[in-house]
């Protein structure tokens, strides 16, 4: 299938001209039914897009698709597509159908001219559309020798973390390295306890106030669909000061979360008469703290909120809020409250449940909500396809919820730098723009040197 795109970047016409294709497991798979485990039913369908770009010489596609053929043989929920049972739940069938891939020219137009800062300007066509499946990749040279390569997946079947393991060995089969770790699809390590055992007052508590039945979930505010994408860049030395003013023993994600809360009161409208804030925790190790979910695929996550009063929250010293972040993660980043919701969802099965952080928690309509998620792990460092490591990379997740996503992660030059993929209301990257000593733009001098 050929397709050709004319997109804007920075003043010059791209021209995208593609050929898509299909590459399936180097080995054939016996078709069958992989269920998704009760923490991956909390996931609505979102897809996750994530990309890296590669000065010349950049990976070809040739080599990719080979090595993403052996990848998937370990990798083969990424496969195989999402079906619906007679319950009207989503599962897995894995079918070896393959990930559709695309290769794509952008004709005369060379890689540093994307402003890639700009999302919707300069990324939005170099990651591919998922319209089969549930993984896409996309490589797009360039008229310099360079290339991007980008992948969406279907958020339902795995989380960053998962995403990530898959990344690391797609790229150490192109580049000939070591092998990590089979990934692990045991759904034993997240059933639910038969019978599950009484809940404690407090267990059942904390996640009847993070999470809901989706039918009893109020409707998203008007305004959800109106965000921009940006990517902007924070200095190490910017990123130690935060966390210096978020006081002792506050990480550096407590420090930013704290910050970006207080952006986000600064951002909300007379309307808005509370910030939520929401936080993206990974129960693997929380679980089973002997590793035993180290290579676990699927979604292990659950998202702890706080809710301040706007005025409130504009008055707060740094400190103070951070100590707040703190405490509200720690409550749910227990073993028991990931059992515990486990066992919640088997429960209420085939009903739908969902997070109540993503629509302004105990806020509701009326809160500007914001959700953080760590991206600290990005593999940015091991992404060598066998042509060296990428001048930069990012997710990209434009999701359709009513909370803003925010997403920082290390940059691809190793200096202690932070780049934040952010998909926010207009009104919050007006405020975060207006911090360019926190949150800078992101300069072609910086990506390309």
């Amino acid at each position: 299938m050929v397709n050709e795109i004319t997109k804007e970047h920075g003043g010059h016409e791209v021209a995208i001209t593609s050929l898509t294709t299909t590459v399936v497991p180097a080995l054939p798979l016996q078709e069958h039914l992989l269920p998704l485990s009760n923490l991956d039913l909390l996931l609505p369908p979102l897809e996750v897009s994530v990309f890296f770009c590669y000065l010349d010489p950049a990976p070809t596609a040739a080599a990719l698709k080979e090595a993403l053929a052996k990848t998937l043989v370990a990798y083969y929920p990424l496969a195989g597509e999402v079906v619906t049972n007679g319950d009207g739940e989503p599962e897995l069938l894995c079918s070896g159908r393959g990930v559709d891939f695309t290769e794509a020219s952008a004709g005369g137009a060379v890689l540093r001219e994307l402003r890639l800062g700009l999302v919707d300007e300069g990324v939005e066509k170099l990651v591919p559309p998922k319209k089969a499946g549930v993984m896409s990749v996309q490589v797009t040279n360039f008229n310099c020798g360079g290339a991007v390569v980008g992948c969406t997946f279907d958020h339902r079947v795995c989380d960053a973390y998962s995403f990530n393991m898959f990344l690391v060995a797609w790229a150490a089969t192109a580049s000939g390295g070591s092998a990590p770790p089979a990934p692990s699809f045991r759904r034993s390590l997240v059933a639910p306890r038969d019978p599950p055992p009484p809940r404690s007052p407090s267990t059942a508590a904390l996640i009847d106030h993070l999470f809901s039945p989706r039918s009893a979930a109020p409707p998203p505010p008007p305004t959800a669909a109106v965000a921009v994408n940006r990517i902007y860049r924070i200095a190490a030395a910017d990123i130690a000061a935060l966390k210096a003013s978020a006081g002792p023993g506050r990480t550096k994600m407590e420090a930013f979360t704290a910050h970006l809360w207080q952006l986000c009161s600064r951002a909300a409208s007379p309307r808005q008469s509370a910030c939520c804030m929401g936080v993206v925790v990974d129960g693997r190790a929380r679980m089973f703290p002997d590793g035993a979910m180290k290579a676990y695929f699927g979604n292990v996550l659950t998202i702890p909120y706080g809710v301040i009063d706007t005025e409130d929250l504009r008055g707060m010293a740094l400190a103070d809020v951070a100590d707040d972040v703190h405490r509200w993660v720690a409550e749910a980043a227990t073993g028991e409250h990931f059992r515990g919701l486990v066992d919640w969802v088997e429960a209420l099965r085939p009903k739908p449940a969902a997070a109540r952080a993503y629509l302004g928690g105990t806020g509701g309509s009326e809160a500007m909500a914001c959700i953080v998620s760590s991206g600290m792990s990005f593999p940015v460092g091991k992404a060598d396809f066998g042509t060296g490591l990428p001048a930069f990379a990012s997710y990209h997740f434009p999701w359709p919820a009513g909370a803003g996503y925010v997403m920082p992660m290390p940059s691809a030059h190793g200096d202690g730098d932070w780049v934040v993929y952010v998909h926010v209301a207009p009104e919050m990257a007006k405020v975060m723009e207006a911090e360019p000593t926190v949150f800078q733009a992101l300069e072609n001098s910086y990506v390309f040197g």
